[in-house]
């Protein structure tokens, strides 16, 4: 499945979240803009412009400013709200059978009316592509779309999903309009037609050019009179010189811990100085459970007992993470700190060398540890190697780095050809089933050849179950608590989100929580 596992995480990786901004958007229907045009530059590509296809982190900041879902993430929160819809419920106590009714006089920008037909056909039309680039994937247990009525839509679920509601409400649920797409296959003009806070005007190699859908009904209280989104293919040097030499208002997404440094020692906050937000974004090392060498439990426990994360923090991403010690990261609910309690903060040697005893373990432990060059940002290498040298500086392995492209690399992973290899996830939505259900679910997206019957059999479903996303934290956590246990991954760091602005721009911290929805209604310019 091409998960969002795949997705290129933030190359400035930082802290644990500090604090979910509060508050959520009001229904205004406001769509006339209070501002200027905002410029915003950005290190990672938009692949697609039809939610039909898009399942990356370019394309889903596009599809949550251009289209509507029937439900949405307020600022700071981690519930959706409904957007498109008046109001939205499970009508069934089993979590099988959810409701939606839309609010009057919904329109897409060219004027079309949206009505529940729409809704239906954009399910149905995502459903039937299965783009394999497409999110898709994230709705197995949806198993047909109903609509009683102009303003009214059923999704019929063939197993418990209370996670549907947060589903719909990410990028996956984005609405088209029946008139304007092929039920068949993908738009390919690279325009989009939504009913969202605003239009795609423009859209090339070079730059995506947003205004005001005045057409919009929703929670958005739009601040800007469009957006200008530049791309930069990865270039960051290009990305940190357009933004010092005031070509671009925002660099988002590319910007290295020491791009970030130097421009906070320049000293002059007209210039640029950072905003920082919050986010769930994870990177894990994954063992390979078939592996002749990390398929030992011993292995994989001394590397645990050795990995020493605030070093790498220090010394690889000059203190701009915080260590990773739970699979459900914080700001999330059922988050716990299962590989603290297990393997502790401070590496030891002598805890390390006593699992590689009781397995059978005298010698050292030879180790390839698998990398790609930029995927998971630019600092992976890096962060590699000096994992490796931790381990080797412990006199009980003998481990060295291979960096292999992503084509490649994604490939090998599924052919089993690695024992000890490193993913990045960037969540779909802010659930602890997200980060658990994809790692040690069926048909993992990991290819490690872990299976724990009672997470895939017992935990997942009862969670999965539960309308009451708080009772799941008991049952979140004994999955947690297996997982330390059995090591199939472990954990290293949880992100933060950056972004760098000029100081005549506002509202950047309302855009980056844990919901991974970019705002742009939230920006403005003086």
């Amino acid at each position: 499945m091409n998960m969002r596992n795949q997705w290129p995480v933030l190359p400035v990786v930082a802290g644990l979240a500090s604090g979910l901004l509060t508050g959520c958007g009001t229904e205004t229907g406001d769509t006339g803009g209070t501002g200027t045009s905002v410029v915003m530059g950005m290190s990672d590509d938009v692949l697609a412009t039809d939610p039909a296809s898009g399942y990356d982190p370019g394309s889903w900041l596009l599809f949550n400013n251009v289209f509507q879902s029937l439900l949405s993430f307020p600022k700071g929160a981690t519930e959706p709200q409904p957007e498109a819809a008046e109001q939205c419920a499970f009508s069934d106590t089993r979590a099988t059978v959810y409701k939606c009714t839309l609010k009057d006089g919904l329109k897409f920008s060219n004027d079309d009316e949206l009505t529940s037909a729409d809704v239906k056909f954009s399910f149905d039309r995502m459903l039937k592509i299965h783009d394999p680039d497409g999110p898709a994937v994230m709705f197995p247990t949806l198993q047909k779309v109903e609509t009683p009525d102009d303003k009214t839509v059923v999704f019929r679920l063939n197993t418990p999903d209370a996670t549907f509601p947060s589903k719909i409400a990410s990028g996956a649920g984005s609405i088209v309009s029946e008139d304007q797409y092929d039920a068949q296959g993908l738009r390919k003009d690279g325009e989009a037609v939504g009913s969202g806070p605003y239009k795609l005007d423009k859209f090339d190699d070079e730059e995506a050019v947003f205004s005001v859908n005045e057409n919009y009904k929703g929670t958005a209280d739009v601040q800007n009179d469009g957006v200008t989104l530049k791309f930069f293919h990865g270039d960051q040097d290009a990305l940190k010189k357009a933004l010092l030499d005031k070509q671009v208002d925002i660099a988002y997404r590319g910007l290295t811990a020491g791009d970030i440094a130097d421009v906070e020692k320049t000293g002059d906050d007209s210039i640029a100085e950072v905003v920082e937000g919050s986010s769930a974004e994870v990177q894990h090392l994954v063992f390979n459970m078939d592996d002749p060498v990390t398929g030992k439990l011993g292995v994989r426990k001394a590397i645990a007992y050795l990995i020493d994360r605030d070093a790498l923090i220090k010394d690889v991403y000059q203190g701009t993470a915080t260590p990773l010690y739970s699979i459900v990261p914080a700001g999330i609910g059922g988050h716990n700190t299962a590989f603290f309690d297990t393997y502790g903060a401070r590496p030891s040697k002598a805890k390390a060398a006593a699992a590689l005893q009781d397995e059978g373990i005298n010698g050292k432990v030879k180790l390839t540890l698998w990398s790609t060059p930029s995927r998971y940002g630019p600092a992976t290498d890096d962060e590699l190697k000096a994992i490796a040298k931790q381990l080797n500086d412990s006199g009980l392995f003998d481990a060295e780095v291979q960096s292999v492209a992503f084509d490649q690399y994604e490939k090998d992973i599924a052919a089993g050809k690695y024992g000890v290899y490193v993913k990045g996830w960037i969540p779909d939505y802010p659930d602890a089933d997200n980060f658990t259900a994809p790692f040690f679910g069926k048909g993992n997206v990991l290819s490690n050849n872990y299976d724990n019957n009672s997470i895939t059999g017992s935990l997942i479903p009862r969670t999965a179950a539960e309308s009451d996303r708080s009772a799941t934290d008991d049952e979140f956590g004994q999955l947690q608590d297996i997982v330390a246990k059995e090591l199939p991954v472990l954990p290293v760091w949880q992100a933060k989100q950056y972004a760098v602005t000029h100081e005549n721009v506002y509202g950047l911290e309302y855009c980056l929580d844990a919901s991974t929805v970019f705002r742009f209604w939230e920006l403005s310019k003086s």
